[in-house]
């Protein structure tokens, strides 16, 4: 078998094209990441490494009016279109999110539908720079939960889903402009509560339509 090599020709066009492929991997840096659909385990574990990951990559030195060397963060985009899913697995990225937005900004970006565990991390970006699609709808309602067994264990997942509930109306409190009896009494309704995304910047969970 006789092997045969490229002519000098073929060898220049490819290194021309491997340069422009970094210097557009170079010039065009996405640090965005996104969660489409139930928020479940694997979505989260993706996204609190991702967020974790871009924190630290984010990391730049910035020298001031005098002279001095200071740390900044870049920002990061999170963009959301969920039914929510998993209580657990919301927190998780709150409280993550919560570590992080302090130096390195958090963009949230709601689009299409922002409902359920996923009002919470819309609502948790950094303030002012939470934006909603014009179209997008957002709902609101009482933490779910759905066990079998005996009195005592049902008493048990009673109480656990009360401490929850309340951990969400708290944190949703600290996040929006909402009150908590405003919050409760929307609650209390026992129906899902759609906000269109103008109500949603009225309530504090958004800033601006975009």
């Amino acid at each position: 078998m006789i092997f045969k090599s490229r002519n000098s020709e073929e060898k220049t066009e490819e290194s021309e094209e491997k340069k422009s492929k970094a210097k557009f991997s170079t010039d065009v840096e996405l640090r965005l990441i996104g969660i489409v659909g139930d928020i479940d385990e694997e979505k989260a574990a993706e996204i609190i490494y991702s967020m974790l990951l871009l924190s630290e990559q984010g990391r730049v030195e910035i020298e001031d009016e005098d002279g001095k060397i200071k740390v900044g963060y870049e920002p990061m985009e999170f963009l959301i279109s969920s039914y929510g899913g998993s209580s657990h697995e919301m927190f998780a990225m709150y409280d993550v999110m919560r570590q992080i937005r302090d130096r390195c900004h958090i963009h949230t970006i709601g689009m299409g539908k922002v409902m359920s565990a996923g009002v919470l991390l819309l609502a948790a970006g950094t303030k002012g720079e939470r934006l909603i699609g014009k179209n997008c709808r957002v709902m609101l309602h009482s933490v779910l939960g759905g066990h079998a067994g005996s009195l005592h264990n049902l008493e048990n997942e009673m109480e656990e889903i009360r401490w929850t509930q309340e951990q969400y109306i708290n944190a949703l409190v600290k996040e929006t402009k909402m009150t908590k009896r405003q919050l409760k009494r929307l609650l209390s309704k026992k129906v899902n509560i759609y906000l269109n995304a103008e109500e949603a910047v009225k309530y504090g969970i958004a800033d601006q339509i975009i």
